[in-house]
């Protein structure tokens, strides 16, 4: 949601600004590009060289800056400009009064009153500030004005009262900023349930039955569905793969046992539900619970059938879009065709190991995407987070038919 977003963090002078550092790192973290404006008085309260090691950006202050002798502008307009969205936090009374008022006597609200983009303010304050007519005032101002005002918290203050006041947390400040761009995306208020990697069967304590799956396509499609403003729950068999947002559950399963009951505790309330998981079709019908000794020159493991997690969503099937995957070798439409009506599918996304650059362990993929009217479109090879994005864009373009 904020990925290659660029974010002006103007702080002002309130105790509150020793928190920003974490809300540098949040939005960091996040993927934003971050600069930051303080006023005089927050360098009192927070570190500008703190804040500058965070952001990778130099700290602003001022209208000049002197670097080796010369003299140069910050030009606030620049700034504005740059902005895809503006975070005043902690936003003081002081502050607020000036922004609502259209004082500007320093760069922060100079750039304020330039910025063109969305602006967000976080109000920091007392308990009696908090509540003072002429605060509520500045607050009806600034939202007439199309600011958006992120609310303080009730909590323990600096004066030592308990009440209105506290600053929002920076987590908090996050997910309010992503929940607000998440509005009037194609995915906004849907619920996305995404299988991913490969599952593994356990043979003894030590070796298991499994497949050469990452869990990258399912990765990626977790990421597009979010960033499209879909709440996610992404249930992942075993992969090195790492992801962390706001709008994306991770349920990390082995087993395909494992991936069938979390599966259905959360399909009954899924909007899309998107099986991209390599499941393995047979696990071994004993387990060993010591590690087996080789002892002759072969072995013989006795195989029995794992739920058809697929054919099991496809029979529980109410008002979910339902996607599966095939990966084939041969006969790959036909094989396709057959897996989308017998297992009661919407759509299914085919992919050959005969396509160079497709299948396990690539960063790269080629799909033909068929629907349930065996429509179908073929897309060339692209990255795999390229390739969610089609995928996705065919699923919405069905549902909001």
């Amino acid at each position: 949601m904020l990925g290659g977003k660029n974010i002006l963090l103007g702080i002002t002078g309130g105790i509150a600004a020793y928190k920003t550092t974490f809300l540098v790192r949040l939005l960091i973290k996040a993927g934003a590009n971050v600069k930051v404006i303080l006023t005089d008085s927050a360098s009192s309260f927070v570190s500008p060289l703190t804040l500058s090691t965070l952001s990778k950006n130099p700290v602003l202050s001022s209208f000049v800056k002197e670097e080796d002798g010369s003299v140069s502008w910050n030009n606030h307009v620049e700034l504005g400009l740059w902005a895809d969205l503006m975070i005043i936090a902690p936003a003081t009374a002081n502050t607020l009064s000036k922004m609502a008022n259209g004082t500007c006597d320093n760069l922060l609200l100079a750039t304020y009153l330039s910025a063109k983009c969305p602006v967000f303010f976080a109000p920091a304050m007392d308990l009696d500030m908090y509540r003072h007519k002429s605060t509520k005032l500045s607050f009806d101002k600034l939202s007439s004005y199309g600011n958006i005002m992120i609310p303080a918290t009730s909590g323990e203050l600096a004066s030592g009262l308990h009440g209105e006041g506290r600053m929002a947390e920076p987590e908090d400040i996050v997910t309010f900023i992503q929940t607000y761009l998440s509005k009037g995306l194609p995915l906004s208020g849907r619920k996305v349930l995404i299988t991913a990697g490969p599952t593994y069967e356990a043979i003894d304590p030590v070796r298991f039955i499994g497949n050469h799956s990452s869990g990258l396509m399912g990765y990626e499609l977790a990421k597009a569905a979010a960033n499209m403003g879909a709440t996610v729950v992404l249930v992942l068999g075993p992969s090195h793969l790492y992801i962390q947002h706001h709008s994306i559950k991770v349920i990390k399963v082995v087993s395909a046992d494992e991936m069938y009951n979390a599966v259905h505790e959360h399909y009954k309330d899924t909007d899309i539900a998107i099986a991209a998981a390599a499941v393995a079709d047979y696990r071994p019908e004993q387990v060993a619970n010591q590690k087996i000794k080789k002892k002759e020159n072969q072995l013989t493991i006795d195989l029995v059938k794992n739920k058809d997690i697929l054919f099991s969503m496809g029979e529980q099937k109410k008002n979910q879009f339902l996607v599966g995957f095939a990966l084939e070798t041969e006969n790959e439409i036909d094989n396709a065709m057959g897996k989308l009506k017998k297992k009661n599918l919407d759509a299914i996304v085919l992919n050959s190991l005969n396509d160079s650059g497709a299948g396990f362990g690539k960063q790269t993929n080629k799909i033909s995407f068929i629907d349930k009217n065996f429509d179908i479109k073929t897309f060339e090879l692209k990255t795999k987070a390229e390739v969610a994005l089609d995928i996705m864009n065919e699923i919405i373009a069905r549902i909001h038919a």
